[in-house]
């Protein structure tokens, strides 16, 4: 798990294909003396495994399913990338939770400057647009941003300087392709609604909908 607050970035060195999957390697300048062998990091969004380290390079392997999902299937030598260590339980929660599993690819449609930030308006399929929510939470490419508003088919964010600085979006450009993680509790409520089931599991409740939850100081 992760907060979406950047740490580091890094360059790739090497997308290795075997079969459908592959083999990343990423050289940084993050620190990795306690990261160890099994350990996770986030790579613009997307959670991976580390299977190998030497100094200031690491490995991962990446799944046909990622490769498929994010902008890691289209990765080679000399790309950029936002890295972030697992998240302790100790650690400052600075954005919010984020699980490192993207849901889609977003692209960026529009870019304004508004005074020293910038404005990204980023387009996602319909399907992945209702769990967006305006001054709700989203992963892109691993930075955890809040929605300033909402349309049909996209969301617009602003970019601090900061983030810009200390992240891979200062080289984004409109047509670029972005990894997209939405809320993880907006996909659970909705599948709880969709299908409530009785305590025992034996069948469907008719009693849990939005008039319930309103009732019990869920809604306002």
């Amino acid at each position: 798990m992760f907060t979406g607050i950047v740490q580091g970035t890094g360059t790739v060195s090497r997308l290795s294909r075997k079969g459908d999957d592959a083999v990343l390697e990423i050289d940084t300048a993050l620190d990795l003396t306690d990261v160890k062998t099994g350990d996770s990091i986030a790579v613009s969004g997307a959670c991976l495994t580390v299977t190998a380290l030497r100094g200031s390079t690491f490995a991962a392997d990446v799944s046909a399913e990622t490769l498929s999902r994010t902008t890691l299937g289209k990765a080679s030598a000399g790309t950029a990338v936002n890295l972030e260590k697992s998240l302790r339980l100790s650690d400052l929660l600075g954005g919010h939770l984020v699980l490192g599993h993207v849901d889609t690819m977003g692209t960026l449609v529009d870019q304004q400057r508004r005074s020293a930030s910038t404005v990204l308006g980023i387009s996602v399929a319909p399907e992945w647009m209702r769990y967006v929510a305006e001054k709700g939470s989203v992963a892109v490419d691993g930075i955890s941003l809040t929605v300033n508003r909402c349309e049909k088919d996209r969301f617009y964010v602003t970019i601090i300087p900061q983030t810009a600085g200390a992240t891979t979006l200062r080289f984004r450009k409109p047509a670029d392709a972005l990894n997209v993680e939405t809320d993880i509790l907006a996909k659970y409520v909705e599948k709880l609604l969709a299908a409530p089931v009785t305590p025992d599991g034996a069948g469907p409740r008719k009693d849990l909908d939005i008039d319930f939850l309103a009732k019990h100081g869920f809604l306002r």
